[in-house]
């Protein structure tokens, strides 16, 4: 009993720092985005997005290189993304009333979003086909090569996030006002809530594989729930501040960008770094495919008139419930679905 509640202590503790450096992050980010002349979709995608998504790409490596659990950073990202799809649109919606998008964005970076989905998909089955684990479920070992494809699709990503950039700057030429000195410092800022993120993300990852032994439940269902939402809190802070000061472009361009960096970049880091690692296919399909169903639900709603009504808010929240109650169902058996 002493050990839980000392690893009850290390969840929370860890969970604020995390939140701690994704106030650092938001702050300086959008600092070094206006210094630097980026557009609100590039620092919501990219800058933003990049930073705040440092936690998925942290358990990643930590849970694969330390632990030797994989499948746990697979289902903290996964469950990151669901979060990141639902709660954080739902939450920015209801706190700013009503949350504008743009056309362009719907059709451009959404729509590449649902790309990236299926190519970790592709990626995850490639590994099923050509490098088959023997065992009674139905596992993968995915390799340096094969970890690649949604690598390079995300370079793909940044190039035409790019070419976005370019055209804004040339309809919107101006200087930036900060000195070399105030930037600096905005990168030790934005550098120190990096650290401050990976520190914590240990303790989390720790915490979590504790509380999987000591219940005797599966590590994805505390992975997909728990620590993807401890890991999602820079997202969720970050989303909100910018939704409240009537800025939706950006607070969905973060959520989406965020989205596709976990998916195209974090999951496959730690293959790349440790080499090799095994993916379970059955349940990485079913988890995955409700995020591509959450986000046909968002993108749906977005198409309608480019916006997200507080209503609609509610909703993409009560969506989120639903898989929180299917994972929890899951972790205690009571369902069999995965």
């Amino acid at each position: 009993m002493g050990s839980l509640l000392f690893y009850i202590c290390v969840l929370v503790i860890a969970s604020a720092i995390v939140w701690k450096g994704g106030g650092l992050l938001e702050s300086s980010a959008e600092a070094l985005a206006k210094h630097y002349q980026l557009s609100p979709i590039i620092q919501g995608s990219i800058i933003t997005a990049v930073g705040s998504s440092f936690p998925e790409l942290s358990t990643t490596v930590i849970s694969t290189l330390l632990h030797g659990a994989f499948d746990l950073g697979v289902a903290a990202i996964v469950g990151s993304a669901i979060f990141n799809i639902l709660m954080i649109p739902g939450l920015s919606a209801v706190a700013a009333k009503q949350l504008s998008s743009q056309w362009t964005f719907v059709v451009k970076d959404v729509q590449f979003y649902l790309t990236s989905i299926v190519v970790l998909l592709l990626t995850f089955a490639l590994a099923v086909i050509y490098y088959p684990v023997q065992g009674p479920s139905l596992k993968g070992e995915l390799t340096r090569g094969i970890a690649l494809l949604p690598v390079l699709l995300y370079c793909f990503y940044l190039l035409l996030q790019q070419q976005e950039n370019i055209a804004y700057r040339q309809q919107n030429h101006k200087e930036g006002k900060a000195t070399s000195q105030s930037i600096r410092r905005e990168w030790l800022r934005f550098g120190l809530s990096l650290i401050l993120i990976v520190l914590s993300v240990e303790g989390l990852v720790q915490s979590v594989l504790f509380m999987g032994d000591y219940f005797d439940t599966p590590h994805f269902a505390w992975g997909a729930i728990v620590l993807a939402a401890a890991t999602s809190v820079p997202d969720a802070v970050v989303s909100v501040r910018i939704a409240r000061n009537q800025q939706g472009v950006t607070s969905l361009a973060n959520v989406i960008g965020s989205n596709i960096f976990d998916l195209l970049i974090a999951v496959p880091a730690g293959v790349l770094i440790a080499g090799r690692s095994v993916v379970n296919f059955e349940i990485a399909v079913p988890i995955m495919a409700f995020l591509g169903l959450s986000t046909v639900l968002l993108i749906a709603m977005l198409l309608r008139n480019s916006q997200l009504s507080s209503r609609e808010g509610w909703i993409l929240i009560i969506v989120y419930g639903v898989f929180a109650l299917w994972i929890s169902l899951e972790s205690l058996s009571v369902v069999d679905w995965i």
